[in-house]
C-alpha cells in the first residue's frame, strides 16, 4: 500500500470518528499525475447528493502530456465508490449537527487508487489549542528520551 497524499490540515480541523476505504472514478491522465504524485487534499470534502458520495476541491493538476483527452479542470468533482449500506449509514449520522466527511489520504491498494475517507465532528478553537499543546509534549518528551538514552 503505497500512499499518495495525506491531509494533516484534518486531523487539526476535527475530531475523526470513524474511517472508510472508497474507490475514486478518475481519468486516464488524473490517475498518470497521481502515479507522480501530484495532488492536494487541503480544502477537499465529501457531499452526500442523490445517493451519490461526491468529493470536492480535490486538486489533481493537468497532465500536459494528455493533449485532447485530458478535462480541463484540475478541481472538477470526483465520484467515490462505496457498498449502498455504507452510504446509507454515513447520510444518517451526516443529517446530526457538526457532522462532515474529509478525506484523509488517496493511496494505491494494488493497482487500484483508493481513498481514505472520515466521518469527522468540528473542533473549536480551545480543542485546536489542546492539539497544539499535547503535539509538542509529546515532542518534548521523546527528546528527553532520545537524549537520555
Amino acid at each position: 500500500m503505497k500512499q499518495i497524499s495525506y491531509n494533516k490540515y484534518a486531523l487539526y480541523e476535527y475530531f475523526v470518528l470513524e474511517k472508510y476505504e472508497a474507490g475514486i472514478v478518475l481519468e486516464g491522465a488524473e490517475v498518470k499525475q497521481l502515479r507522480a504524485g501530484n495532488c492536494n487534499l487541503k480544502d477537499s470534502f465529501c457531499l452526500l447528493k442523490n445517493g451519490e458520495l461526491i468529493l470536492k476541491n480535490l486538486h489533481i493538476p493537468l497532465y500536459d502530456k494528455a493533449g485532447a483527452f485530458s478535462s480541463k479542470d484540475s478541481k472538477r468533482d470526483r465520484k467515490l465508490l462505496m457498498h449502498r449500506r455504507e452510504l446509507d449509514k454515513l447520510a444518517g449520522k451526516i443529517n446530526e449537527k457538526g457532522f462532515t466527511i474529509v478525506p484523509l489520504s488517496l493511496y494505491f491498494s494494488g493497482s487500484l487508487i483508493k481513498a481514505e475517507i472520515a466521518l469527522c465532528k468540528g473542533k473549536q478553537n480551545y480543542d485546536k489549542k489542546r492539539t497544539i499543546a499535547e503535539r509538542d509534549q509529546k515532542r518534548a518528551l521523546d527528546r528527553e528520551i532520545k537524549n537520555y538514552k
